[in-house]
């Protein structure tokens, strides 16, 4: 009863609806002539257009976070702010939101490895938001999404057939080492604190699994970056038409 009672419903709430305004309002925004003429890619336009708002202003505020609390970045499970906390619920309200849509919209088979990061995602910042621990980690979770403003700006300009533009072939460089420094390196380090320290507590425990599991994740989908833009003539040919992830 007390976790149903939890101060923090009201701020998740308003987080998701926030998004669910931010994808209406984004809906009134011109498409990419290759992108109105199909309904999928349409879908997935919008989808994108909310994710790459959402990366901007997470990954710009974890930035803060830390510059304002560096200790968080040593004091992982203690180490706690306002804003950090705001920023993870902030967040986790994106992730329910984009869970929702995903859902509603009927594209749960195009998009089920999306669906399973948010899962454990969310599963990871409430431990966060309802208990106060391992905010710190929280934020340097969230650092990934400065990494995310490239990588779906590739994907953006991917499914608007825009690969033919400079822009873009200096974007996958720029991505590659913003995928190292922001996704990549975070995940290792948190991965050792939580293989040392948290991994013999309960819940650190139930973190550590989480994270492993999207480490999986995020190496599977490092190598389809890799082969997709440095080694195209490795890619094969004939894909499944409504997959737009990192391919």
């Amino acid at each position: 009863m007390h976790l149903l009672l939890h101060p923090a419903w009201p701020l998740l709430l308003g987080a998701t609806l926030t998004f669910r305004a931010l994808r209406r309002a984004l809906c009134r925004l011109p498409l990419p002539a290759h992108v109105r003429t199909d309904p999928l890619r349409t879908w997935r336009w919008h989808n994108l257009l909310v994710s790459f708002t959402h990366s901007i202003v997470s990954g710009i505020w974890a930035l803060l976070c830390l510059w304002q609390t560096p200790e968080m970045l040593v004091e992982i499970e203690t180490a706690w702010s306002l804003s950090g906390y705001l920023l993870v619920c902030f967040s986790a309200g994106y992730f329910i939101h984009d869970t929702m849509d995903i859902v509603v919209s009927k594209q749960t088979r195009a998009s089920w490895e999306y669906l399973v990061h948010h899962v454990m995602a969310m599963g990871a910042f409430f431990s966060g938001i309802f208990w106060k621990s391992f905010v710190g980690g929280g934020v340097l979770t969230l650092l990934v999404e400065v990494s995310n403003i490239f990588l779906t700006l590739r994907m953006m300009m991917k499914i608007s057939n825009a690969q033919d533009l400079l822009l873009y072939r200096v974007n996958k460089y720029v991505n590659l080492v913003m995928y190292f420094f922001f996704r990549l390196a975070p995940q290792v380090y948190l991965t050792k604190f939580f293989l040392q320290y948290a991994g013999q507590r309960t819940l650190g425990t139930f973190l550590l699994v989480i994270l492993l599991m999207l480490d999986m994740m995020i190496l599977i989908y490092f190598s389809r970056l890799l082969r997709s833009d440095f080694c195209p003539e490795r890619t094969p040919r004939r894909q499944h038409k409504d997959k737009f992830l990192t391919e």
